[in-house]
C-alpha cells in the first residue's frame, strides 16, 4: 500500500516538474524543435542513472523513497529514462542482443503504435 502511495507523490511531482520545464524551455526555444521533450528525457535518463547507482551505493534512504524518486518522479518525469536505465541494465548483464532487441522494438513498434493510433483516430 505505503508503495503505491510513494509513486503517486513522486508522480505528481514529477508530472508538475515536466509540465513546468516543458513550459520554461519552449518560452525560450519556442516549439520549432521538441527542445523541451529532448531536454527532459536527457535530463530524466541523467537523473536516473545517478540516482539508480547513488542510492544503491552510497546513499541510504528508504526503499519507499527511493521507489517514490526512482519510479514516481522520474518515472512521472520522463518514462524514456526508465527505458534507458533498463538498456543500460541489459547490457551491463551480458545481455546486448537483448538490449539492442529491447531499443529496436521500442522505437519501431513505437512509431508504430503511434501511427496507428493517429490512424484510427482520424478515420472516425
Amino acid at each position: 500500500m505505503w508503495a503505491y502511495v510513494a509513486i503517486a507523490i513522486g508522480g505528481v511531482l514529477g508530472c508538475w516538474a515536466r509540465y513546468a520545464m516543458t513550459n520554461l524551455v519552449q518560452a525560450i526555444y519556442g516549439r520549432e524543435f521538441p527542445y523541451a521533450t529532448l531536454s527532459i528525457n536527457l535530463l530524466a535518463c541523467f537523473l536516473m542513472g545517478f540516482l539508480f547507482e547513488e542510492t544503491l551505493e552510497r546513499l541510504t534512504i528508504s526503499p519507499l523513497l527511493r521507489l517514490g524518486i526512482l519510479t514516481g518522479f522520474i518515472g512521472g518525469f520522463s518514462t524514456f529514462s526508465t527505458f534507458a536505465m533498463e538498456t543500460l541494465l541489459l547490457a551491463e548483464q551480458g545481455e546486448l542482443a537483448k538490449s539492442l532487441l529491447y531499443v529496436l522494438l521500442s522505437v519501431v513498434f513505437g512509431l508504430v503504435a503511434v501511427t496507428g493510433g493517429v490512424y484510427i483516430a482520424r478515420s472516425f
